[in-house]
């Protein structure tokens, strides 16, 4: 199939999709809008750790701790009188970056699963932090009571607050997307195939690390300013290592790598857990086969899945961003030596 044709079908999907998530929660009803809602946070807060993971091969298990610094700075400043979102957004995007910049300067320094346990380590810091605020309610969190304003438009309606998040949604998916196919993009995608390469044509690879850290740190931010605005609520929980695992297995079971994939993802282990938790209380029983089943069956996850039944999935692939081996000296022959 030719690629013009397969990329045309992949924006048409591309289409389907975002027309679905304009028109169909609100026909559903009040629920479904709060549902997408949520699945439009945690999809962003999944594509966080998707240019970590599926764009520079770190794998981190402490996202939770900075979606929740978003989400205590967000509800902070309501609670302090800050309710315009354009003053306060930027601010909780901000602050999570200082802390992702403070993290990441620390954490990036070291490598592998030594990464995931420093990572790990920062964010259940945090999480005992947060419940040693007693002024902000400790272990039981506290209340916003409202929810910010864009200063013209209240946001109090579900349905309004759901499509400026979905608007949100979509303007980081692009600009995600720009960053990943720039320069820097292909800097940090060379990091994930062979480190050691970039380092040696001048690229400092610690560097490039850090700024992709804090930009993902930012984007896990928003999402937790969100988050508390979506629930009017924040708690400990929202920086617990539970919550890091769940955004990772969101970024797993949709295609890391893709930045739609892990939408896609959260949306479908949001409706994997609401489904089951009403029956069982141990939905975790039958998650995790199902996380295993994909790893072993599905190569590019749900997404994946998606682009091959729609007859989108056949592009032919990026080459690997690498840098070509240098070729082998061969042995001269000695002058007079026959065939």
């Amino acid at each position: 199939m030719r690629p013009n044709l397969v990329l045309r079908r992949r924006g048409w999907l591309l289409l389907l999709l975002l027309a679905v998530a304009i028109l169909l929660p609100p026909w559903l009803g009040t629920y479904y809008v709060r549902f997408a809602t949520q699945i439009a946070i945690y999809g962003m807060a999944a594509l966080s750790v998707d240019l970590l993971l599926g764009y520079t091969g770190l794998i981190t298990f402490g996202q939770a701790g900075l979606f929740g610094v978003g989400a205590y700075a967000g509800g902070m400043l309501i609670v302090l009188g800050v309710t315009n979102a354009f003053v306060a957004w930027p601010l909780a995007i901000l602050i999570t970056m200082l802390f992702a910049l403070a993290i990441g300067a620390l954490s990036l320094r070291t490598r592998g699963f030594q990464f995931i346990m420093v990572t790990l380590a920062f964010a259940q810091m945090l999480y005992y932090f947060a419940q040693s605020l007693r002024n902000w309610g400790g272990d039981d969190g506290f209340s916003t009571q409202r929810r910010n304003d864009l200063g013209f438009l209240s946001l109090e309606s579900h349905a309004t607050f759901y499509y400026v998040v979905l608007v949100l949604l979509v303007l980081v998916v692009w600009l995600c997307h720009r960053l990943v196919r720039s320069e820097f993009g292909m800097v940090i995608r060379g990091i994930r195939d062979n480190e050691r390469r970039v380092a040696a044509i001048g690229f400092p690879p610690y560097r490039y690390k850090l700024v992709i850290f804090v930009i993902a740190g930012g984007i896990a931010g928003l999402a937790g300013a969100l988050m508390a605005n979506h629930a009017k609520f924040v708690n400990p929980a929202v920086l617990s290592w539970q919550l890091s695992g769940e955004i990772l297995a969101m970024v797993i079971l949709g295609s890391a790598g893709s930045l739609i994939g892990p939408v896609i993802g959260a949306a479908f282990f949001l409706a994997f857990r609401d489904v089951l938790s009403d029956y069982t209380e141990h939905w975790m029983l039958f998650f995790g086969p199902l996380l295993v089943a994909r790893v072993l069956l599905l190569r590019d996850g749900i997404w994946g899945m998606l682009l091959r039944a729609t007859g989108a999935g056949e592009v032919p692939k990026e080459p690997k961003v690498d840098f070509p081996e240098v070729p082998k000296p061969t042995a001269e022959e000695k002058p007079g030596a026959g065939p």
